[in-house]
């Protein structure tokens, strides 16, 4: 029993050793559901405010440049309170709107790319 721990602790060091030579040294790319860091003040990414953001099976890297390329693109056709019509950098998006006052809605934005999904919300002014 004892001679067999070694061999253990070895193929486990093994796995351990390959696993992040799997894994990209660019982006690192989220497998399931995770929720990004967004700036305390929500600032800075195009919208008004960005309230949130979470990526499924791709990076925060690129579901930021997706929210600032969608913001783009939807105030590309109408200002601020446009709508983006048409795929972003290959991302189909959705957008649904809350009750929005004269100044002021809120919004939240599916897009999707094979199975990649990026969700983000914002408040936008108008």
């Amino acid at each position: 029993m004892l001679r067999s721990i070694p061999r253990v602790a070895l193929a486990a060091l093994a796995l351990l050793a390959a696993a992040p030579a799997a894994a990209s040294a660019d982006e690192p790319v989220a497998r399931s559901a995770a929720t990004c860091k967004v700036p305390a003040d929500g600032r800075g990414w195009g919208p008004t405010y960005v309230t949130s953001l979470r990526v499924t099976a791709t990076s925060c890297a690129t579901g930021k440049r997706l929210v600032t390329a969608y913001y783009r693109c939807r105030t590309a056709d109408g200002g601020a309170a446009g709508r983006c019509t048409k795929r972003v950098n290959g991302w189909r998006c959705r957008e649904k709107r809350g009750a929005a006052i004269p100044t002021q809605f809120d919004a939240s934005v599916t897009c999707r790319k094979g199975r990649a999904r990026v969700v983000h919300t914002y408040t936008q002014f108008t």
